[in-house]
């Protein structure tokens, strides 16, 4: 399993027009599902008078939960090439909204697919990508007169200290990324028989 992944570090805004029908496209950072629905409720009582609030989102560094949705659009003319786009930029933790406002003019399956697309890939291209890394957390108890040897590790290791406590006997979390905590796990878990 990798343990790092890349998310949009800001909002971007995008735009589309084809026909007279306007696409904007705005994209988010998100956490949590209740995130997404707060926004797309927020996008549909902002944009009220538009024809359809269409969007997809990827959450989860494993990039395993994520829905798209046309909103009356065509059957996967808006939801998948937004969904499209988030994919092939490889992101998670983001949330795409494209609002369409029509414009008269039928675009038809294929106009609506690029459409989409466009927009989506707009707003992603005025967001600030940034890799983030997955972390374990690992709690270590120790006796107070092993703490230099504890703190050498962390400092070899550059681990996140998340908490700490020191008195007879002592507790440090630490947050490391995935690939190095059974490392420091092994590490700390040596100094204990020493």
């Amino acid at each position: 399993m990798d343990d790092s992944y890349k998310t949009i570090a800001n909002q971007g805004e995008g735009y589309y027009t084809e026909k007279r029908s306007k696409f904007l496209a705005f994209a988010h950072h998100v956490e949590n599902v209740e995130a997404v629905k707060e926004l797309i409720a927020g996008y549909r009582k902002k944009y009220y008078d538009a024809r359809h609030v269409c969007y997809a989102y990827m959450l989860g560094a494993a990039r395993t939960e994520f829905r798209a949705n046309d909103d009356g659009e065509p059957s996967s003319t808006a939801g998948k090439p937004i969904l499209g786009q988030i994919n092939s930029n490889e992101l998670t933790d983001i949330l795409i909204v494209v609002v369409r406002y029509y414009g008269g003019v039928n675009l038809g399956t294929s106009g609506l697919i690029v459409a989409y697309r466009e927009a989506a890939a707009d707003a992603i291209a005025h967001c600030q990508v940034e890799e983030r890394l997955v972390e374990e957390i690992i709690t270590y108890e120790f006796p107070y007169v092993m703490m230099n040897q504890v703190m050498k590790i962390v400092k070899d290791m550059q681990p996140r200290i998340v908490e700490q406590k020191f008195d007879n006997t002592c507790q440090i979390r630490l947050g490391i990324r995935r690939s190095m905590a059974s490392e420091l796990e092994s590490r700390l878990k040596k100094l204990s028989f020493e």
